[in-house]
C-alpha cells in the first residue's frame, strides 16, 4: 500500500451542508469541558463499494471504520462521504491490536467515525476525531463482560502506545457491552 486512492479534502472546500456537520476547525467541548478542536482535514470515500475494497492497513479496510446508524445526520450518511485523516493513525493502532490478537477484530456499528452532527454526539467523544473504536468482538470471543473486555483491555494497553481504554461499567463514561479504546483528540492533517 504505497498510497490511498482517498483524496485529501480541506474542511473550507466541503460543501456549505457538510461544513454544518462536520464543523471542521471548531471547538467542541469534552465532558470536562474542555474546548476541542476537530478535524480540518478530510478524507473522501466516493462509495460504499470503494469503502469495502480500499484498506487502511494489512487487516482494516475503511468500510470497518465508517459503519453508523439513522442516528448519524443525513448529509454524513451519504456518499461521498468525508472522514478525518486520523481514521489511518485509528487503523494503524488497531493493526497492532489486530496483530497480537491472531483473529479478526469487529468494530460496532457507529462504533468508528461518526459525525459530531450524530446524535450520539453530545460532547467532544474521539469517535468524532475517528481515532476510537468500540470493538463488541475478537475473533469468537464476544467481549460482553468483564473477564472478556479487561483481558483484550491488557492486550490494547501492551501493544498500542498511549491508548486510553473507557474502563468497565454501566456508569456514564464506562462500558459493559464492548472495548472501547482510543488514541486521543489527534489530527492528522497530512502533508501535500
Amino acid at each position: 500500500m504505497s498510497a490511498l486512492p482517498l483524496p485529501l479534502v480541506l474542511g473550507a472546500d466541503l460543501p456549505a451542508d457538510l461544513r454544518r456537520i462536520l464543523r471542521p476547525g471548531e471547538a467542541l467541548h469534552d465532558r470536562s469541558d474542555i474546548a476541542r478542536v476537530l478535524p480540518s482535514s478530510f478524507l473522501r470515500v466516493e462509495s460504499w463499494a470503494q469503502a469495502m475494497e480500499t484498506p487502511l492497513t494489512p487487516h482494516f479496510k475503511v468500510w470497518e471504520l465508517i459503519g453508523v446508524d439513522v442516528r448519524e445526520a443525513p448529509e454524513a450518511r451519504r456518499f461521498p462521504r468525508h472522514v478525518p485523516c486520523a481514521l489511518v493513525l485509528l487503523a494503524a493502532a488497531l493493526e497492532l491490536f489486530r496483530l497480537e490478537t491472531g483473529t479478526y477484530v469487529h468494530v460496532a456499528a457507529n462504533g468508528g467515525y461518526r459525525s459530531p452532527g450524530h446524535a450520539l454526539s453530545r460532547h467532544a467523544s474521539r469517535h468524532c476525531w475517528g481515532t476510537a473504536a468500540n470493538i463488541y468482538r475478537v475473533g469468537d470471543t464476544l467481549l460482553d463482560g468483564r473477564e472478556q473486555i479487561e483481558q483484550y483491555a491488557a492486550i490494547a494497553r501492551r501493544v498500542i502506545p498511549g491508548v486510553w481504554i473507557r474502563p468497565f461499567g454501566q456508569g456514564d463514561g464506562e462500558a459493559d457491552d464492548h472495548l472501547h479504546l482510543d488514541i486521543g483528540y489527534t489530527v492528522f492533517d497530512p502533508v501535500g
